[in-house]
């Protein structure tokens, strides 16, 4: 309460007499008890980036990507961590196919002529390095949620409907691709795989071009590649970036005119996985396009046939990123409580 009694309505409080020149002097009011007041009006604060800071109180990092899709976590990657981490990745997978070359020639095998089962065992080895050298970029800065690389749900609407207009539009482009040049190329990896020497090469080349290929180089190229780009450059560079490196990563194991097709896919995919901000519309996705090449080219199937690899191969690649998507829901559920 105030010390000084309140004055009557309309009329100043009564001062006492003080010497003729004297300053006028008001009694000091304590202050009425009361909420203690907020920060003064303005932008809310910032948090901190997850980096940190240098000491300095500049961030030592920050998103460059200004158009992240809402509910997709932004990540402390760095740009050049992406060329780093595929470069780490294929030095882990030639490291890997010499080890399995050296223990097939202990065998018999001819390391200038590997068999089938030993490049299909290398392709394996080359996929599970992909995955595992783009986690452990990521542990480099900080802890690792499937999140981080798109692996959550998204609504189906927009999902179907970006899947749908980015694969109309490759195909579509590609197709006038194909028309302007005459393209007479092939995918020689399944038949170096020997899709065509038993049925066992067979279904294990199926799998392994309609489901695993799709799931690891989604989860490199869409997942951390493309990720790390955007923090540094932004969408559009960084999509344009990781469909080029990504057609030119398919450069061994297939003709040179399917390139640029295969480079327009892995940006159009780096788009479906900007807009949609899952990882899942990618794969499903891939593995639809990897299975539509499979049947046609390396099974030469009937339409129908065609169609149930499709749905079996979405089906199951999507499936497989259930427990992800599940631990994922579990460590946010963890973090609220």
């Amino acid at each position: 309460m105030s010390s000084v009694p309140p004055p009557r309505s309309g009329q100043e409080p009564e001062l006492p007499e003080r010497p003729s020149g004297a300053p006028r002097f008001t009694p000091p009011v304590s202050p009425t008890p009361g909420p203690t007041p907020g920060p003064p009006p303005g932008p809310p604060a910032q948090p901190s980036p997850p980096g940190g800071s240098d000491g300095d109180g500049r961030p030592r990092f920050v998103v460059a990507d200004a158009e992240q899709p809402p509910g997709e976590p932004e990540t402390a990657w760095r740009g050049w961590m992406a060329p780093l981490a595929l470069f780490g990745a294929f030095v882990v997978a030639f490291l890997g196919q010499a080890v399995i070359l050296a223990v097939g020639s202990i065998f018999g095998m001819d390391a200038s002529d590997p068999s089938p089962a030993a490049n299909i065992v290398a392709t394996l080895f080359q996929d599970a390095a992909f995955v595992g050298v783009a986690i452990l970029f990521a542990r480099s800065v900080g802890p690792v949620t499937p999140r981080q690389f798109g692996l959550q749900r998204t609504p189906w609407g927009p999902a179907i409907g970006w899947s749908v207009l980015v694969a109309l539009s490759f195909y579509l482009l590609s197709g006038l691709w194909g028309a302007l040049i005459d393209v007479e190329g092939n995918d020689q990896l399944p038949d170096s795989l020997g899709v065509d020497r038993s049925t066992v090469a067979f279904v294990a080349v199926c799998v392994l071009v309609t489901v695993i290929a799709p799931l690891a180089e989604e989860f490199l190229f869409r997942g951390f590649f493309f990720g790390a780009l955007r923090n540094w450059s932004g969408v559009w560079i960084a999509a344009i970036i990781t469909g080029v490196v990504f057609g030119g990563i398919h450069a061994g194991g297939t003709d040179v005119e399917y390139l640029p097709p295969l480079m327009l896919l892995g940006f159009l995919l780096c788009v479906l996985r900007w807009r949609t901000g899952s990882l899942l519309p990618c794969i499903g996705l891939h593995a639809f396009n990897n299975a539509i090449a499979f049947g046609v080219t390396a099974a030469d199937w009937d339409a129908w046939q065609v169609i149930l690899l499709v749905v079996g191969a979405v089906a199951v690649s999507l499936l497989l990123c259930r427990p992800l998507l599940d631990l994922g829901a579990q460590g946010r559920r963890r973090a609220a409580t």
